[in-house]
């Protein structure tokens, strides 16, 4: 309703632009043409020049108002396709922020009303202490989750590069592996084996804490759909004018269709939606990616499994 309503006025505001442009020429036109005419020099060659000459303004005259007529027909529906074609992102824009505000009020609402119910259980009738314990427990594990949602939605909504290359610095992907990799918190027996391939040192310049956020979020997601008696291998590299680190598992893998939704917010494979977590993992890689410059991108694994890239612009030392 709110962009129907701003196409009618943008046409209405385009119409009256237009056809008050072409009255404004047509007068000037006319009062140039009927202004530097000289009368004196057909005076002399009679009455029938004169008369002609009169014809031909009033011809003038019934051009421009014939013109301005079909002006007045046809300038709406010009008006109304071009008010349409510039609200058009503008549109794509209002529709993407319904969803992703319909989208995280429903991930708000499934953890809120689980806190609700264990609270309102725990308060039914007197409990012992160890049950408490569980209760709050339970709570924490959702608010812990509570907070990084929040986390993740407020550094999604920041969308300007400006804002946060605020603190980029020159710095390396190696320690960006290894601070991401200790972050995760997710190596040991039970895990697949993880190992980080650096041949030389690749240099950046971006924010270290998005960054490790950014390469933590691809350890995570490798992790989580990985087997036990699987791999996870991270590479660095470069090239020209680019620093590249890959995080190659060695799980199930994923269809073309997914990989190509997997960086929409709150999208998650059906055989994840089992698992923790939100949907927002991949979209933060690709908003941090983008306010360096850089882009990510999800390809198969060779032997199986998928491997995530965070290309990024390489920088170059200055001598």
């Amino acid at each position: 309703m709110i962009v129907r309503r701003t196409v009618l006025r943008l046409t209405v505001t385009y119409t009256a632009i237009q056809l008050a442009l072409y009255a404004l020429v047509a007068i000037g036109v006319y009062a140039f043409v009927t202004g530097t005419f000289d009368y004196d020099s057909v005076r002399g060659d009679g009455v029938a020049a004169v008369t002609g000459v009169d014809a031909g303004f009033a011809h003038l005259r019934t051009g421009l108002v014939l013109c301005f007529a079909v002006l007045a027909v046809v300038v709406p529906f010009l008006s109304y396709a071009m008010a349409r074609r510039a609200l058009r992102p503008l549109q794509a824009s209002y529709a993407a922020q319904q969803r992703f505000v319909d989208d995280a009020s429903h991930e708000f609402r499934t953890p809120l009303s689980i806190l609700q119910a264990e609270i309102e259980l725990a308060l039914s009738r007197p409990r012992t202490p160890a049950e408490y314990v569980r209760v709050l427990d339970g709570a924490l594990d959702e608010v812990v989750g509570l907070t990084t949602l929040t986390g993740d939605l407020l550094l999604l909504a920041r969308g300007s590069s400006a804002e946060l290359s605020d603190a980029f610095e020159v710095l390396s992907l190696a320690s960006v592996a290894r601070a991401a990799l200790a972050r995760s918190g997710q190596t040991g027996p039970d895990r697949p084996i993880v190992a980080i391939e650096a041949a030389d040192d690749v240099l950046v310049t971006g924010s270290h804490e998005l960054l490790t956020r950014a390469v933590g979020n691809l350890i995570d997601n490798a992790i989580r759909h990985t087997p036990t008696t699987g791999t996870i291998t991270i590479t660095l590299a470069h090239g020209p004018d680019t620093s590249t680190i890959r995080v190659a598992d060695t799980g199930a893998g994923m269809s073309p269709d997914e990989q190509r939704r997997a960086f929409d917010r709150f999208w998650r494979a059906d055989e994840a939606r089992s698992q923790p977590g939100h949907g927002l993992g991949l979209p933060l890689v690709q908003q941090i990616a983008t306010a360096h410059g850089g882009h990510a991108t999800l390809t198969d694994t060779p032997g199986g499994g998928t491997t995530a890239s965070l290309v990024l612009p390489r920088h170059t030392r200055q001598h």
